[in-house]
C-alpha cells in the first residue's frame, strides 16, 4: 500500500477527509463501485465486488496505482484511483484516473474534491498526463473532467459492452506539464 501526503491536500474547514485507502475500506469501496455499475453509465465492469475481491484489488496495486477514499460522518462516500495507462515504458508518465461517488453523496462537490486531489498527487507520482475513459451517457463524469481542464480527445465507437449492448467511450486528457 502506498503512503502519500494526501491529508495535506484536504481543507481544514471540511468535516470530511481524503486519505489513502486501506483494506478496511474494501467493503465500502466495493459497494460504491457496484452502485455505479448498476447505473449503466460508469464502467464496463460487472459486479459484485465483495470485501475479499476489493481487498485483493487494493493489495495488488503498485506504488504508482494508489486508491484514496473520502470519509465523512457517513463513512466512505467516495473513492478515486490512479493507475498507469499502459505497461509500455514510453507511456510511464501517462496515468488513467477514476472517481466514484456514492449516490447519497452526489451533488455536493465531492467528485471535484477527489479529482483535484488526485491531479495534485499524480504530478508527485511522476505522471505528466492523465486520461479518463468516460462511457457514453455519463454526462456528470464528462462535466467533472471538463471543469478541471480536461479536453475531449475523441470517442471510441463501440469500445465495449454493457449488458450486451455496445457502448462508446469518450477519451479526455489533461496535461500536467506544459506541452511545447
Amino acid at each position: 500500500m502506498v503512503t502519500t501526503r494526501w491529508p495535506m491536500l484536504v481543507g481544514v474547514s471540511s468535516p470530511s477527509s481524503i486519505r489513502a485507502a486501506t483494506p478496511r475500506d474494501a467493503a465500502e469501496i466495493g459497494a460504491i463501485y457496484d452502485e455505479a455499475i448498476a447505473s449503466g453509465v460508469a464502467t464496463f465492469a460487472t459486479g459484485p465486488h465483495d470485501v475479499d475481491e476489493r481487498t485483493g484489488w487494493l493489495n495488488d496495486r503498485g506504488d504508482r496505482a494508489p486508491v484514496w477514499v473520502l470519509d465523512d460522518t457517513q463513512g466512505v462516500v467516495a473513492w478515486s484511483a490512479l493507475a498507469p495507462f499502459s505497461h509500455r515504458y514510453w507511456y510511464d508518465g501517462v496515468g488513467e484516473y477514476t472517481v466514484y461517488v456514492a449516490v447519497r453523496a452526489q451533488g455536493q462537490g465531492i467528485g471535484g474534491r477527489m479529482l483535484d486531489a488526485l491531479i495534485s498527487e499524480a504530478a508527485v507520482l511522476g505522471y505528466w498526463k492523465l486520461v479518463g475513459m468516460i462511457l457514453e451517457g455519463n454526462d456528470g463524469g464528462k462535466a467533472l473532467a471538463a471543469s478541471r481542464g480536461f479536453r475531449d480527445v475523441g470517442t471510441h465507437l463501440a469500445h465495449g459492452r454493457v449488458a450486451g449492448a455496445w457502448r462508446d467511450v469518450t477519451v479526455m486528457e489533461l496535461h500536467l506539464e506544459p506541452v511545447a
